[in-house]
């Protein structure tokens, strides 16, 4: 079935996340070293990435987490997809204020915390699903985790494409019925038409 919407995770998909915790460790007084390191222990673990900034004591503020770097496949995929008369979304698990710099290279964007769900909830695919205005089938869903955006990406019917960046990307396997990218600049070509 041909895919005429695609949605994208923001962290590590579009969004280099360097920086973010670089910014988090030097608010909470750690080695950005070892927040790195802890950061790829939960993930090891399976565990919630946010984990890693509990473990030392670091609450930082909303700021250190604005998501500003785009990769820099990002924003020439977006603008691929549109002229290719695709509808092009954004959905992560962010906070509000994260919309604005996505805006104005999308046809919409929402945050897990305007939709009060996060990933990999159902409920969250579904409001994907509705604001994308087509049938699960024809979106396609990008993410670099495959529990977050893969996985609940196919069980909700959706084309699942893993980007293979940023550590989430390099520690999961996809499963094979999912696409699996190194860039976006791969990916008007990959997708079913």
């Amino acid at each position: 079935m041909a895919v005429e919407a695609v949605v994208f995770d923001v962290g590590e998909t579009l969004v280099d996340e360097t920086r973010n915790w670089e910014r988090a460790a030097d608010e909470g007084g750690v080695p950005r070293f070892t927040l790195m390191a802890l950061v790829g222990a939960t993930i090891a673990r399976g565990e919630p990435h946010r984990r890693a900034l509990e473990l030392l004591g670091i609450q930082p503020s909303r700021a250190a987490f604005l998501h500003d770097h785009f990769y820099p496949d990002a924003v020439a995929c977006l603008a691929a997809l549109r002229e290719c008369g695709l509808r092009v979304g954004v959905a992560g698990n962010m906070a509000v204020e994260h919309e604005d710099l996505l805006r104005s290279h999308v046809d919409f964007v929402t945050s897990s915390e305007r939709l009060g769900v996060e990933k990999p909830a159902p409920a969250f695919f579904d409001s994907v699903a509705e604001l994308a205005g087509v049938e699960p089938a024809r979106i396609a869903y990008v993410g670099d985790r495959v529990d977050n955006d893969v996985l609940p990406a196919l069980r909700a019917g959706m084309v699942a494409v893993h980007i293979r960046r940023g550590p989430w990307g390099f520690m999961h396997e996809p499963p094979a019925a999912a696409i699996r990218i190194g860039s976006l600049a791969e990916l008007p070509a990959v997708l079913p038409r």
